[in-house]
């Protein structure tokens, strides 16, 4: 594996040799700035295609910024912005220093990325150096189960989410299935089973960054063949099993009247509503793997997803139904079962490419309905 050393050069000569020590004993590639030699490029341009040839970036941070480049940033956050949308990025920050406002600035941001690795802080090089360590040692831990295979992955997702879905509600309702793979256990059945992970799942569904849960409802925990289940009564309900997969049916909020008057059963599913709890459920999907697989010895996911309870169903936006709220074109309705949208994804894409996996889920879930009306 290659891993590209991205920090200050100055006055970090040991910090950077101590790093550099931890790659190599674990049987990697350190690549250095200051091993480049002469080249016809830039520096800058030297650096970013070293940063771009790496398996994975080890971020050191200091006191001090640096000197800014022409893009207004300093060479080790331009090299930060460039990896962190791409490859997997450890982080580790100075203690007991004074930084420059700059400096500050550029931790604060690493510190609150959600999809970084941040590993925590060091005083001195043997420091830093166990601490490279050991993370270097978890992510070749996290890729050495084996290969994924694709097609497993996909039928797993798709499997969680039942053929017939109804619960006894007729409020449409988001399925999303999330299945990851190498195929590992990745909680023992003791894990599945402890009341801490429990408690943790649901406090963090009724009251984290990613909240799914309703708080006026009540709640139930308990298990189903080997799953950890949370479920709200004929609401939101969440499920995960030993293998890391998880799977929640969420109902869709209803956006301004959504069932509409003088004809039955028939819904108008808002395209914004679906959107919103898409991009809740895989924040909140994020933060169940972030605790039940902090080292991410799940390297892919299949995500795939579904909308129950809308057989008859016509898709609008908010504004095409704000225009006509009462409404529906009876031509544009049909019954048709419709089939599960599935996506693969590296599993490091659900923490810095999620918007577009929304966005992707979207349109696939949108051209099984017909729109506008």
């Amino acid at each position: 594996m290659k891993v590209f050393v991205s920090s200050l050069i100055g006055g970090f000569k040991q910090e950077r040799a101590a790093a550099k020590r931890a790659i190599i004993t674990l049987r990697h590639q350190a690549i250095m700035a200051e091993d480049f030699g002469a080249q016809p490029n830039s520096p800058q341009v030297a650096c970013l295609r070293g940063l771009r040839e790496a398996d994975l970036v080890v971020l050191v941070l200091g006191a001090s910024y640096g000197a800014t480049q022409p893009s207004g940033l300093s060479a080790t956050h331009e090299e930060y912005r460039e990896a962190r949308n791409s490859k997997p990025v450890v982080a580790f920050v100075q203690e007991g220093v004074e930084r420059d406002s700059a400096q500050s600035d550029f931790v604060t941001e690493v510190q609150a990325w959600e999809g970084g690795l941040f590993r925590g802080g060091f005083e001195t090089p043997e420091q830093l150096g166990d601490l490279v360590t050991r993370a270097i040692y978890d992510v070749d831990l996290a890729r050495a189960v084996g290969p994924v295979d694709e097609s497993d992955l996909i039928g797993r997702a798709k499997a969680l989410i039942p053929a017939e879905d109804r619960q006894g509600s007729d409020v449409p309702t988001l399925n999303l299935a999330i299945a990851g793979g190498p195929k590992q256990q990745i909680l023992r059945p003791i894990e599945i089973e402890a009341k801490p992970l429990a408690d943790a799942l649901l406090q963090s569904a009724l009251f984290g960054g990613a909240s799914v849960f309703d708080q006026r409802l009540g709640n139930e925990i308990g298990l189903n063949g080997g799953c950890l289940v949370l479920r709200q009564e004929r609401a939101a309900s969440i499920q995960i099993d030993q293998g890391g997969s998880i799977f929640m049916r969420l109902p869709l909020e209803d956006t301004g009247g959504s069932r509409l008057g003088g004809f039955g059963s028939m819904h108008v599913i808002v395209e914004e509503a679906v959107q919103a709890r898409l991009s809740q459920a895989l924040a909140f999907a994020c933060e169940i793997l972030d605790r039940i697989d902090s080292t991410q010895r799940l390297t892919h996911l299949a995500v795939a997803s579904s909308i129950a309870n809308a057989e008859y169903a016509a898709w609008r936006t908010e504004a095409q139904h704000a225009a006509s709220p009462r409404s529906v074109s009876l031509g544009n309705l049909c019954g048709a079962d419709r089939s599960l949208v599935c996506l693969v994804q590296k599993s490091s894409a659900l923490r810095v490419g999620r918007n577009q996996i929304v966005e992707d889920l979207l349109v696939l879930i949108r051209r099984q309905f017909p729109t506008g009306g």
